[in-house]
Parts: structure tokens; C-alpha cells; sequence
């Protein structure tokens, strides 16, 4: 039997897997390119449309949007897009738009608006110090948001999109729902921004975030040039007590045999929390590419897939997922039952191209604990799914919830205050995870402690890994195909067409 090391919350659990097991892991990180010569390149020489220099007037204005640097969700140090970001403004000035005619946009969705100091690291150093124009943190509620087309209700963005001369998006290639034309619908209104779903992360087709993204894009095309630069992230690379993890079978072998888990098992929480956070990968780029926004990003995702990919000939009957003491947005905090769902079955099921990599009716099982723990006041917003009533799995409930939030000033004001995440997120994240629920047979959640919160979520509380496999048996059959997702960071998974389709 081989040892699969798993996070479950600020633990390190260590699996059984069965001898036939799948174990799931990621290509080793990609080769880094010079981040700041590939941009100006891509600036000169886009994809598809005029380069940058043919869209700029001396003197005129710009917004450069940026999106929180939420994705991968493994942390890492010298992030790329900073650089990027340097060399975007750099060569505005030199193109004749000063520094003081620019404004940075920091599209951050409805997650809780980044403070000054979020938004300062989000630049480098260098650039904090000689960048004198203005930084704007969105708004998702803001009464001011301009329509577009213009005085049109339906769609509406922050002004800072439309009253300006040119709009560059810097982004990197993540998902079909972050990066690219999505960092546009990450600047638009919050109901708008609710709409925004997806079968895949990965594929455009059938995705309404994006037909949504691609829509705010053309409608601000009509009125500003637009121009997008993507980057082809590499898998963070890790150093120290996780050199090689989760790319080589040697890492994970000594991770699992390692006797410094046993210390780090029982050391206080707090403890186990700050050494995960100092464990931080240095994150590299592959390659920038320009162009419409649209168009960089789905070429720049497609390079990423085929870069960060990792195949598997057939569904499986039962997918174990470690879900790690995170969350998908900043600040990272610890995650409450629904976020701890969101990352098994929204973001890391969602990483699937050509077929879903679970057979339909099969198992996931969620290794976590599952506490209702809601860091204050940032995850308030969450409470309302674990309330008396289980609302998750009733279609009336869940839209009255809905409805009574979309009306709660208070909650709402307490988002434009910069305090916690806009009120409709939760069901946001929660409707993420319906195309895998639609899919499933059942979620089994191993290592629970709150066997109440797991119910109210419609899932099954066990005691153990070991357990929830064999459930998974008998419920699939002694032969049933059993995989270990290996993570983070989250990996996209290219999966081979059931064997009887």
C-alpha cells in the first residue's frame, strides 16, 4: 500500500491508498522567462489586434486593472504579475502617459475589498515608490457604477473603465473565471458578477462566466481601447521540508515517512498555521502574451493546461481531496464548511478538460474537519447557510435566503466598508459547486468534527479516510477505481471519455 500525504485543515494526514490507487499529481514547474522583457514584447508584438503603442496618445489617461493574486491558491513569493505590472506602467510613460494619468483598478470581485496596504502588495517595491497616480479599490455596490453600453442597467462597471482613454488588464491565465475578460466582470456590478458560472474552469464553451465576460468586454470595446496582457504561470516551486512536493514520487515518500510529522501533528494549531504560511513557493512565469483581452487569456490558458496538466485515462469511481486551512479569496483565513467545499468540488473538481474526472454517481471524499469556524468579520456573510434551517439543498430556502441578503443594507455596507465579502458571494460559491454535485453520487467528508454542519450541506459525515473508502467500495463495487488528488497547488486534470461512452 503506498503513504499519500494529504492537508486536511493545518494537518498533514497520511492515507493508505490501495495498491490499484491513482494518485494524482503535477507536472515538476516549468522553465521561468525574464517577466519583464516578455512583457514588453507581448506589449510590441500581441497576439492578435494593434500593439500598445498604436493605442496610446501622449497625455492622455489610462487604468491598468490587476485582480487580487488569490489564484494558485498555494502562496508564493515574487509574484510574476508584479512584474508585469512595473513593466505595463513603465512603458505607458514612455509612451507618453505619465504615471500621475494613471490609475490602478484592483478588481477584486465580491470578495472582501482590499485595504491600501493589500493593495500596495499586490506592486512591487520599486513601483510603489515612483508611481504617483491613483489606486481605486472596486466596489461591486457602488450606486456610481456606470451602464454600458452607456445607460444601459442591466451591466454596469466601475466609471473608472469608461472614463478613461485606455484600459490594459494584467492578469494571469488561472481559469475561464479569473484572469483576462473576467477581470472585467470582476469590476462590474454584484449582480452581475452572481450570474457567473461554469461547467469547467477550463473550457469556454457552456460557460456563462464567460459569455458574461466576453459581453462586458465588446460593450467596453465600443467605448475605450482595450488591451490585455496574460501570463502563463508555473506551478509554484518549493524549497526546504517541501522540496519536491507534490511533482516527485520521492517527495511525497518522504513527506509521508518523515517522523517530524508526528511533531508537527501535535503541536498547537496556531503553531501548524504559521509554519504552513512560512512555506511559501517562488512563483515563475512561463511566458507573457497581449493582445484583446479575450484573446491573450485563452491562448495564455491553453499554454498553462498543457503546461500544469496532469492525465488520467478514465474517470475514477472515488476521488479523495485534501482541503488545506485557506481560503479561495484574501486574506487567507481559515476556511468555514462552505468555503472547505467550494475548494474540493468548485475549484479543484473544476480543473477538468474533455470528460469530469469522477464517473457519474461516484465519490468525493473531503478530507477536513469541517468546523463552523467564520473568521469575523470577513466570513459573516457564510452564517446564513448554518442557520436552523438547512437552506444548501432546498431550492425555495436558498432563494429566499438569497433574496433576504440582496436586501440587507447593513450586510452590504459592511462590504463597501472594506470589512468583510459582498452578502451574495456565499451563494456564489455555493452554486460553483452544482455542476460536481449534479455529478455525484454522494460527498463523503472524512475527519469531520461537526457532523451537523456536513448534513446541513447535504454531505456525510466519517470518521476516517479508511472508512470513506470503503463506503466508497460498496457503493461502487470491490473493483471501483479510487484516485488521491494530490495538492495544492490545484492542477488541471485531462481526462480520457468514460470507457463505455
Amino acid at each position: 500500500m503506498a503513504r499519500v500525504p494529504l492537508l486536511s485543515g493545518t494537518r498533514l494526514v497520511v492515507a493508505s491508498a490501495p495498491a490499484d490507487a491513482r494518485v494524482l499529481r503535477p507536472p515538476p514547474p516549468g522553465r521561468g522567462t525574464d517577466v519583464d522583457a516578455a512583457t514588453r514584447e507581448a506589449l510590441r508584438f500581441p497576439l492578435d489586434g494593434p500593439p500598445l503603442a498604436e493605442l496610446v496618445k501622449p497625455g492622455s489617461r489610462a487604468t491598468i486593472v490587476v485582480e487580487p493574486p488569490a489564484l494558485p491558491i498555494a502562496g508564493v513569493l515574487l509574484d510574476p504579475r508584479r512584474q508585469a505590472i512595473a513593466a505595463v506602467s513603465e512603458t505607458l510613460e514612455e509612451l507618453g502617459v505619465p504615471s500621475a494619468h494613471q490609475t490602478l483598478l484592483v478588481a477584486g470581485g465580491l470578495a472582501r475589498r482590499a485595504g491600501r496596504a493589500e493593495a500596495a502588495a499586490l506592486v512591487t517595491p520599486e513601483f510603489r515608490r515612483r508611481f504617483h497616480g491613483r489606486l481605486a479599490v472596486h466596489d461591486a455596490a457602488d450606486p456610481a457604477l456606470a451602464g454600458v453600453p452607456e445607460g444601459s442597467p442591466r451591466v454596469r462597471v466601475a466609471r473608472e473603465l469608461v472614463e478613461t482613454d485606455l484600459v490594459v488588464v494584467v492578469s494571469a491565465a488561472e481559469t475561464v473565471l479569473h484572469g483576462g475578460p473576467a477581470s472585467l466582470l470582476a469590476a462590474a456590478d454584484a449582480e452581475t458578477q452572481r450570474r457567473a458560472s461554469a461547467e469547467s474552469l477550463l473550457v469556454t464553451g457552456g460557460s456563462e462566466g464567460w459569455r458574461l465576460a466576453t459581453l462586458v468586454e465588446q460593450a467596453l470595446t465600443a467605448r475605450v481601447p482595450l488591451f490585455g496582457v496574460s501570463l502563463v504561470l508555473n506551478h509554484p516551486q518549493f524549497t526546504g521540508p517541501l522540496r519536491g512536493y507534490p511533482y516527485e514520487l520521492e517527495a511525497v515518500d518522504r513527506i509521508a515517512r518523515s517522523p517530524l510529522r508526528h511533531a508537527f501533528a501535535v503541536a498547537p494549531e496556531p503553531v501548524r498555521r504559521r509554519v504552513l504560511r512560512s512555506l511559501r513557493g517562488t512563483g515563475t512565469a512561463a511566458a507573457v502574451l497581449a493582445g484583446p483581452p479575450s484573446v491573450a487569456h485563452a491562448e495564455a490558458l491553453l499554454r498553462a493546461i498543457e503546461l500544469r496538466r496532469a492525465g488520467l485515462d478514465e474517470p475514477l469511481d472515488a476521488l479523495v481531496i485534501g482541503i488545506p486551512a485557506t481560503t479561495p479569496f484574501l486574506p487567507r483565513e481559515k476556511p468555514n464548511p462552505l468555503l472547505a467545499a467550494h475548494l474540493g468540488l468548485a475549484h479543484a473538481l473544476g480543473l477538468w478538460r474533455d470528460a469530469f474526472p469522477v464517473a457519474e454517481g461516484g465519490i468525493v471524499i473531503l478530507v477536513h474537519r469541517f468546523r463552523r469556524v467564520f473568521a469575523r468579520p470577513t466570513q459573516q456573510p457564510y452564517h446564513v447557510f448554518f442557520r436552523s434551517d438547512p437552506i444548501a439543498r432546498d431550492a425555495d430556502l436558498l432563494a429566499a435566503a438569497e433574496e433576504g441578503v440582496s436586501a440587507d443594507a447593513r450586510a452590504v455596507e459592511e462590504y463597501r466598508a472594506g470589512r468583510t465579502v459582498h452578502p451574495l458571494l456565499p451563494f456564489r460559491d455555493w452554486e460553483a459547486c452544482r455542476p460536481a454535485l449534479d455529478r455525484l453520487g454522494a460527498v463523503y467528508v472524512a475527519g469531520a468534527r461537526d457532523a451537523a454542519a456536513v448534513r446541513q450541506l447535504g454531505f456525510v459525515p466519517i470518521g476516517g479516510i479508511g472508512a470513506a473508502l470503503q463506503m466508497a467500495r460498496g457503493h461502487r463495487g470491490h473493483d471501483a477505481r479510487i484516485g488521491f488528488l494530490l495538492a495544492p497547488p490545484y492542477f488541471p486534470l485531462a481526462v480520457r471519455e468514460p470507457r463505455d461512452s
